[in-house]
């Protein structure tokens, strides 16, 4: 999972006027059918931390609750998707809203020594996050964003099915049982199918998500599969810089260091995702890309392990990748060579 906060700001809407007074800071624990709202401040006057259905009428109340507050930011767990609704409205409201990595909550928790766990607790600890770290913010994905990311989720759960089907095919021993699985096969194609086309009709229908695909699926070991899922699961990618593009994919090698001892490197958060689509296309790369395949090869050369070969030609494809994006240059391996 990502661990990099996601702050949602709208832009079809003006920001919520500043208000004189005291900061607040707002968290926020979801549930399917209710969300626990905490309002943190040095202005004791205004704190709260009730309980709201997570519906139109909760919504509207909570907006009602934050409208006399200078909130400076409201940050929530990211819960598989249920955290989007609230982050929109309240992003449509003006407020800035940062979705994080549940993992960075509760490990702020242990930090403070707040080990109960309650929806009570957790909300009270998201507001004093928000206070204390207040992540940097991100614009809001919009509908079309969050459209081909469903999608290209939804095309890698059908494969993960296909997958296992696969696998139970060639255990089974009774006729009329892989005869049931090959029929399950051939649904989960014909589904696999559909939503590759639902993918490339959203691509098509926007000019810069054609184009920058077009220029990823230009370099060897980049299928059009893996161009699209990387605009669904990157979409920053040509914007940002080396560095910022490998910590955001989880790419960046972090010290493992302790006085005297001096540990592997290794890379950590990001975004998994990322590095799934990338893993393969690297794999692919290093037996079909001449540029890659010579870095691979130099690096088993200086006695470098192959899981650690294979991580930085990752990383090295990436930021190759983000480098053409950026400049709107289809593959060229001289160029590429030269200045990866």
């Amino acid at each position: 999972m990502d661990d990099t906060p996601l702050i949602v700001m709208s832009t079809a809407q003006p920001a919520v006027q500043a208000l004189a007074g005291p900061e607040f800071f707002v968290g926020i624990d979801l549930a399917k059918e209710t969300f626990q709202a905490a309002a943190e401040s040095i202005e004791p006057a205004g704190r709260f931390n009730v309980s709201l259905a997570y519906n139109a009428d909760g919504m509207a109340a909570l907006l009602e609750r934050l409208k006399p507050l200078n909130v400076a930011l409201i940050v929530m767990e990211a819960t598989g998707g249920l955290e989007r609704k609230l982050a929109a409205e309240l992003a449509a409201a003006g407020h800035k809203v940062a979705v994080i990595n549940p993992r960075q909550a509760r490990d702020f928790a242990k930090a403070l020594n707040r080990l109960a766990k309650t929806d009570k607790v957790d909300a009270d600890i998201l507001a004093k996050l928000a206070k204390i770290l207040r992540p940097h913010a991100r614009t809001l994905p919009d509908a079309q964003q969050l459209r081909l990311k469903d999608l290209i989720a939804r095309r890698r759960q059908l494969i993960h099915m296909r997958t296992a089907e696969l696998n139970r095919s060639q255990q089974a021993q009774l006729k009329e049982i892989k005869k049931s699985i090959d029929k399950v096969i051939q649904m989960l194609d014909r589904e696999i199918t559909a939503v590759e086309k639902q993918i490339a009709e959203l691509i098509d229908s926007n000019s810069d998500w054609k184009n920058k695909a077009d220029i990823l699926d230009s370099a060897p070991g980049v299928a059009s599969a893996s161009a699209h899922a990387l605009l669904a699961e990157i979409p920053e990618i040509g914007t940002l810089s080396k560095r910022q593009i490998t910590a955001l994919a989880g790419l960046a090698p972090h010290a493992f260091e302790s006085g005297q001892f001096k540990g592997q490197r290794r890379i950590w958060g990001g975004r998994a995702a990322v590095r799934c689509v990338l893993y393969m296309n690297t794999l692919s790369a290093i037996s079909g890309n001449p540029v890659i395949k010579q870095f691979y090869q130099r690096l088993l050369e200086q006695g470098k392990k192959k899981m650690v070969a294979i991580t930085a030609c990752m990383r090295k494809l990436l930021t190759i990748l983000n480098a053409m994006v950026r400049d709107g240059v289809k593959w060229n391996q001289k160029i590429v060579a030269i200045g990866g």
